[in-house]
């Protein structure tokens, strides 16, 4: 089994002035040593935070940061495969009355078939020090 790191847990740990080896450190102490990797889409929301970034400090922290990432973790592809996993999983769930969840979980349950996700709000494996900055907006699928 391995791990498939969200990208809040990333920004968390960027934002709380740690560097790579110290958020995996922690990772490995929560979850014991096994595979970690980061999904296509979570890297595409990483960098997407490296250009939001107002300052240009902010910019060069991120990016840094990113980087030094990508030299220790590897980056779980977006297939073909994955996308009709995640199409199914996330229309069997919008049937569900109630059912409120964002279709980013569908990508990374599909994308990690077999793997324990890492959420701040939603985790199987404690990591007190990486909080979830904020809420992702979900849909209500109810009744559409």
């Amino acid at each position: 089994m391995g791990l498939i790191l969200d990208s809040s847990v990333v920004i968390a740990a960027e934002r709380g002035g740690d560097n790579v080896t110290q958020m995996l450190r922690q990772i490995v102490a929560a979850t014991g040593d096994q595979r970690t990797v980061l999904s296509s889409v979570g890297l595409t929301e990483l960098v997407h935070g490296i250009y939001r970034a107002q300052k240009a400090e902010a910019r060069s922290r991120r990016d840094s940061f990113i980087r030094e990432l990508l030299n220790d973790v590897e980056v779980y592809p977006y297939t073909k495969e994955t996308a009709l996993l995640a199409g199914k999983i996330d229309g069997e769930q919008a049937t569900e009355p109630g059912n409120y969840h964002s279709f980013r979980r569908s990508v990374d349950r599909s994308n990690g078939a077999g793997s324990r996700l890492l959420y701040g709000d939603c985790q199987r494996a404690p990591l007190p020090a990486y909080p979830r900055p904020h809420r992702r907006a979900t849909l209500n699928r109810t009744g559409s």
